[in-house]
């Protein structure tokens, strides 16, 4: 900023033009307001886009807990859906309520639009003051400034930040997808991971008895030793997976109560027995790619950023050369006493006024870097959100297959490899019992059920959790592929006794 400061005080023509700049800073000020159009803070805390999604796509509720009153509210709701066992439908609407993190992605919002209704507000005025000498003998100067420059580009400005909080609140409803579908996913696996135990269980408290009947024979002499060992080793190993089991049951349950938020008491909720039935009819695939393109939280936030890119590309365009441009009025008052001999003391007072101007010359840059920055940026981003569009198409169609052939699969183990195995099984108990067959291939018969059972299990969580990822991959939430098989639901405690041998 400039001030301008003269000897004598301004004179015919000057004076009134001095006057109209006075005016030009009040008038600038009010035509910013009227451009900007500022906007206010959302009752909601912006939370309209994610309040919509949760409320079509996964009927559910979500709230921000910001005062004492909705914390309650949420803790009441969170209380009465414990009572029951939770359904994956209850385990959702808890982690909606309860996790933490996802309360710090609405708080991150509310940081978003309040940046939001900052840029919608015209520029503030400064006032500078400065003093020199003190007592009598005073010179004082004043000056108020506003910046010609954003005021002429509040209304491109304001646009911009409109559509980087609308990204924003799209990002947030991707956050409640997230949730949703990795609490959903979890759940399916905890139930899993339970009802194999459960069934190990069965199979080890069989198998016990088994080996105890062994063993009387073995002291009667009617079962060899060899034949002895063979079945205390399948004993032996059944009881070491059914260890391992549950060490994974208790993984699954943490991370379970990690991902809906509980703590205190509230970790000894109750979960069902069993996975649930496979569902009487599938989704269709019909135009389910551009209902992806048209509802996917991601593809949204990813168009309006680039909306927000185009408007800074053009802002840099046209304020390359000139990014500074501030005009102001200032005023030097001064005031001074002299004595002379004789005579009284004289008071000399004088007030000058004049324009103030602030601007940047662009002696090394004309625009050129920020210009370049902001086209970069542009088409990286339109890169982006081309190459989400892709995925999108191609993800929804992956999740597609594997949910359709999880069924199948599923569908398959519960038609055919499940009461194949329990009459190969039954068959063989028969022959045991008249010394048809040794001991050996009953072993065999008895491990190969316990191994079709399990996958017959996992099979059936793998569909659930493939009939999320394809609910994630068309509204969005984070779908991938990671998501199916053994190592995704942390380990397979019934695979390995398929590599066992019947000898141990």
């Amino acid at each position: 900023m400039t001030k301008l400061s003269h000897g004598k005080r301004p004179r015919g023509l000057l004076g009134p033009a001095l006057r109209r700049g006075r005016q030009a800073v009040v008038s600038l000020t009010s035509v910013g307001v009227l451009l900007g159009g500022c906007a206010s803070f959302s009752p909601d805390g912006g939370l309209s886009v994610a309040n919509s999604y949760a409320e079509r796509e996964l009927k559910k509720d979500i709230v921000k807990v910001n005062d004492e009153s909705i914390a309650l509210t949420a803790e009441a709701r969170v209380e009465q859906l414990l009572r029951r066992p939770l359904t994956p439908d209850s385990a959702v609407q808890i982690a909606l309520l309860k996790n933490r993190g996802l309360q710090a992605a609405f708080n991150d919002l509310g940081v978003s639009e309040a940046q939001f209704v900052q840029a919608t507000l015209p520029p503030v005025p400064r006032f500078t003051i400065t003093q020199y000498g003190t007592g009598f003998n005073t010179d004082i100067e004043r000056s108020v400034v506003a910046s010609v420059l954003e005021l002429a580009t509040l209304p491109i400005r304001a646009e911009i930040a409109r559509q980087r909080f609308r990204a924003d609140q799209y990002r947030a409803a991707e956050q409640v997808l997230r949730l949703a579908g990795e609490a959903r996913r979890q759940f399916y696996r905890t139930v899993a991971v339970n009802q194999s135990v459960a069934y190990l269980e069965q199979a080890l408290a069989s198998s016990e008895s088994a080996s105890i009947l062994a063993k009387q024979l073995g002291e009667t002499g009617a079962l060899n030793k060899l034949e002895q060992a063979r079945e205390q080793a399948f004993y032996s190993e059944l009881g070491a997976q059914l260890g391992k089991a549950r060490v994974q049951q208790r993984a699954e349950r943490e991370r379970f109560t990690r991902l809906l938020g509980l703590w205190g008491r509230e970790i000894d909720f109750k979960l069902p027995n069993g996975l649930p039935a496979l569902p009487g009819h599938l989704v269709k695939s019909q135009q389910i790619e551009a209902e992806a393109i048209r509802k996917r939280a991601d593809v949204q936030a990813a168009r309006f950023e680039l909306q927000s890119l185009i408007g800074q590309f053009g802002l840099n365009q046209a304020s390359g050369f000139i990014s500074v441009f501030d005009v102001g009025f200032a005023n030097q008052y001064t005031r001074s006493r002299t004595f002379e001999s004789g005579s009284a003391p004289k008071v000399d007072k004088s007030s000058l006024n004049g324009y103030s101007l602030d601007f940047v010359i662009p002696i090394y840059d004309f625009g050129t870097v920020a210009i370049r920055g902001a086209k970069e940026a542009y088409f990286g981003a339109a890169n982006r959100l081309a190459e989400r569009a892709v995925n999108a198409r191609s993800e929804v169609r992956e999740a597609y297959q594997r949910y359709r052939g999880q069924y199948d699969i599923t569908r398959h183990y519960q038609g055919s490899v499940l009461p194949l195995r329990k009459t190969i099984l039954d068959q063989s108990l028969l022959q045991y019992s008249g010394m048809l067959i040794d001991v050996t291939t009953l072993i065999i018969d008895a491990r190969a059920r316990i191994l079709s059972n399990i996958q017959a299990i996992e099979a059936q969580r793998d569909f659930w959790i493939a009939a999320t990822d394809l609910k994630a991959a068309v509204v969005g939430g984070g779908f991938s592929a990671d998501n199916f098989g053994g190592e995704a639901a942390g380990g397979n405690p019934g695979t390995s006794l398929a590599v066992a041998t019947p000898g141990g």
